[in-house]
């Protein structure tokens, strides 16, 4: 037999596999949000996912393993689905396509996606090991945010303040993000997504 040969019932095996993973990795972001950091265990996720500890522990060999990469999956769905909004949005350069960006950024960190981050980062204040390894995510996360933001709202970062303006709107996304954590924040968040939008559209699209 070639080397090229594929083993009887080894695709959907690996289909199985990845199957029991994506379970795994979106019962911890809820398990994350919803009991945060003490209350999650590798147990508990488990049985969340419908899996056994022996499964969830033969994807994730550590529970900080599981975690960020459970984050780190829901933070790549996020971004994709962001990126999606890109072929329906209005045209280039009008207050509507502005807005309705600005609303699809602010969603970014109001979500239970945020929240799972969040304790995952109170945790990260106490563990050394736990702590170098959701500070390279948040960078890299962040980037990606700024990036999506750059590319849907259509800004030039060579002129200057802009670059800063986009960054100001995922800092203020992000402060908003935390007031939701408290208390339904939808009507105050509705005037300042508002605000913020005509603030950028005034630095994107100056007065000629």
């Amino acid at each position: 037999m070639g080397t090229g040969a594929v083993t009887p019932g080894r695709a959907p095996q690996q289909e199985r596999s990845r199957a029991t993973r994506r379970k795994l990795l979106e019962a911890a972001v809820a398990c994350l949000a919803e009991r945060g950091w003490n209350g999650s265990t590798v147990a508990v996720v488990a049985e969340r996912a419908g899996v056994s500890r022996g499964a969830a522990q033969h994807h994730f060999r550590t529970r900080e393993d599981l975690f960020t990469a459970a984050v780190e999956h829901v933070a790549e769905k996020r971004q994709g689905a962001l990126r999606a909004v890109a072929r329906d949005l209005p045209p280039a350069g009008s207050a509507a396509r502005t807005r309705r960006v600005v609303e699809e950024l602010v969603g970014l960190y109001t979500g239970p996606l945020f929240r799972a981050a969040l304790h995952l980062w109170v945790a990260a204040g106490d563990e050394e090991q736990l702590g170098k390894r959701v500070t390279a995510l948040e960078a890299r996360v962040g980037r990606e945010a700024h990036r999506t933001a750059v590319e849907l709202l259509g800004a030039d970062e060579s002129v200057p303040g802009v670059r800063e303006t986009v960054q100001g709107l995922l800092d203020m996304a992000r402060g908003l993000g935390l007031a939701n954590l408290l208390t339904d924040d939808t009507a105050r968040r509705g005037r300042v997504v508002g605000q913020w939008a005509r603030i950028i559209d005034e630095v994107l699209n100056p007065p000629m």
